[in-house]
């Protein structure tokens, strides 16, 4: 604001700041969460407390309403949300103590505390500046660090780290800005290999490899994955569903065959399949019974391009690249594939893993791949988006009559002089500017102080 503005601007302006506040903490943030035990919820690391590079002070991470109300004035950076997590600003952990857990707790042993809490972000390993980053970064659903678009071969590297641009700048040239895209979020480059909209859900190549259900369909339909075959030719993506033809097998049973024994057309979504003759011909007694036991189901994961489990052995070894023929032998100019192996996972993802016995366990070690995990997030504030002058009468309301009644008679003192105060301005026509309003507080400020000193 300058130095003068019109009593509807002032208004105006005040009811913006207080939209923008609801938007930006909508919650309560009076309870520490350490009590609630470890949970997946956003955690923040404060710099003045543990500074990541200190090789005295552990890591430590507190929750969102210790990193309001315990570390106001530290500086913090926000790790997101991580899973089986418990906040340890009331712990012996942190010298600082807690303002809204005050029983000094223990230090938490069963915290996992990964590159993040040491402010370093993604294989590459860049320290993380917030103000001068200009690519978006995605976090791993199984690791949950975070990883540069360009680390993922989702675009080329940016030649310089600028600070990221206005807003303005950002602007979505067709006007469809998307907050959660990537595209629109790394401004001033040009739209990532893999969009946003176009996957669920990404984990990274270390994660890939460790978990061997998404090992066998990775790079098959629903699994993207970024290869290219030399290191002259561009990226391209592989994985991709074709809607249109995509069927799915449920059953896990070979598509229905005629009776010369070759494949026959399958019948079209929701037309009926003709009996096999010669399923028919077999005694029930004799058919085998489909069953819900996983040692006896079937592997449904997709057959997987030989190319790609080439490429995974070779990352299992350290090895950047692999020459890779389709039939899966390896040698020196054979068509290979060549990525870092991570795999994006398309929607609806979860519906999809293959339940075998070779496949759940995998699965079942890591339970976020089977259900989707609730993030805790603070109550809703009751207070969020009032006024000034609702949240001043709801104050009021709470106060005993006597103190009331005190606070309304001092409130109207103020206008009264408030009202003296301006009418020279109004007779004379003139401007009221800030200093003008900024002096009759300073001027109270000194009586009101004056006041207690002779007291």
């Amino acid at each position: 604001m300058g130095d003068s503005a019109t009593l509807t601007s002032v208004l105006e302006t005040q009811a913006s700041l207080v939209q923008e506040a609801a938007l930006a903490l909508p919650h309560q943030f009076s309870q520490c969460t350490y009590p609630l035990g470890p949970i997946r919820q956003a955690v923040y690391l404060c710099i003045t407390c543990t500074p990541p590079n200190s090789t005295t002070t552990p890591a430590r991470g507190i929750c969102a309403a210790c990193s309001i109300a315990c570390h106001t004035d530290h500086e913090q950076l926000e790790l997101f949300p991580k899973r089986a997590f418990r906040c340890d600003c009331p712990t012996h952990g942190l010298a600082h103590a807690c303002a809204l857990h005050t029983t000094e707790e223990p230090v938490n042993e069963s915290n996992e505390y990964g590159r993040n809490f040491r402010a370093i972000f993604c294989r590459c390993g860049r320290e993380y500046h917030a103000e001068q980053e200009r690519e978006t970064m995605i976090q791993c659903v199984a690791c949950e660090d975070w990883f540069h678009e360009s680390c993922l071969n989702l675009r080329e590297r940016p030649s310089s780290r600028e600070p990221t641009p206005s807003p303005a700048a950002e602007a979505d040239p067709e006007g469809l800005v998307d907050d959660g895209a990537s595209d629109a979020s790394s401004s001033g480059l040009p739209p990532p290999l893999v969009r946003a909209n176009e996957y669920d859900a990404l984990v990274c190549s270390d994660c890939v490899r460790k978990v061997d259900a998404l090992r066998k369909v990775a790079g098959t339909p629903g699994a993207l994955m970024v290869v290219r075959s030399s290191e002259v030719e561009p990226w391209r993506v592989i994985g991709a569903i074709d809607k249109e033809n995509a069927q799915v097998d449920i059953e896990g049973k070979d598509a229905q065959r005629d009776t010369s024994g070759q494949k026959g057309e399958e019948p079209s979504a929701g037309a009926k399949r003709e009996r096999d003759s010669a399923t028919d011909a077999e005694p029930s007694a004799k058919r085998a019974r489909l069953s819900p036991d996983v040692d006896s189901a079937p592997c449904l994961a997709p057959a997987q391009d030989p190319r790609v489990e080439a490429l995974l052995v070779a990352l299992d070894r350290g090895a950047d690249e692999l020459a890779v023929k389709e039939d899966g032998d390896s040698s020196e100019g054979s068509e290979r594939y060549l990525g870092a192996g991570d795999v994006f996972l398309t929607e609806g993802w979860r519906d999809r893993w293959c339940q075998c016995k070779s496949c759940l366990p995998s699965l079942q070690a890591r339970p976020y791949l089977l259900d989707e995990e609730e993030t805790y997030e603070p109550p809703e504030d009751p207070d969020s988006g009032l006024s000034l002058e609702e949240l001043g009468m709801r104050a009021l309301n709470c106060l005993p009559r006597e103190r009331a009644i005190d606070g309304i008679m001092a409130f109207n003192a103020m206008r009264d002089d408030l009202m003296q105060h301006l009418r020279p301005f109004a007779e004379r026509g003139t401007e009221v500017t800030e200093a003008d309003i900024r002096g009759f507080f300073d001027a109270r400020i000194q009586e009101l102080q004056s006041r207690r000193r002779a007291q």
